[in-house]
């Protein structure tokens, strides 16, 4: 699901609101999210699962086309953990 497609989805399950407001609250959120996480603070949705940023020392690496050995900077990624329930709602096939 793309995110122009999870707006569309909320919209029509929420007549109501206008197209424009749902668009602007679920962008807000992505960005409070990615605020966060650039901060090096962790974000918890409870049921969902926890989103924090691990870092990855720096390594000697290896091109996988030449064989060449090639030194790859430390870095920061993003991780995602989930949560419990949406754990046991994908292994027990629970539909919505």
């Amino acid at each position: 699901m793309t995110k122009s497609e999870l707006i569309q989805h909320i919209a029509e399950q929420n007549p109501h609101l206008y197209h424009r407001d749902v668009e602007r609250i679920v962008t807000t959120i992505f960005d409070e999210i990615s605020t966060a996480l650039a901060d090096g603070n962790r974000v918890e949705l409870r049921g969902f699962g926890a989103f924090s940023v691990k870092h990855r020392d720096a390594r000697v690496g290896r091109n996988p086309r030449t064989g060449e050995s090639v030194e790859v900077d430390s870095k920061h990624i993003p991780f995602f953990k989930t949560g419990k329930q949406l754990r046991e709602r994908l292994n027990n096939g629970v539909d919505s």
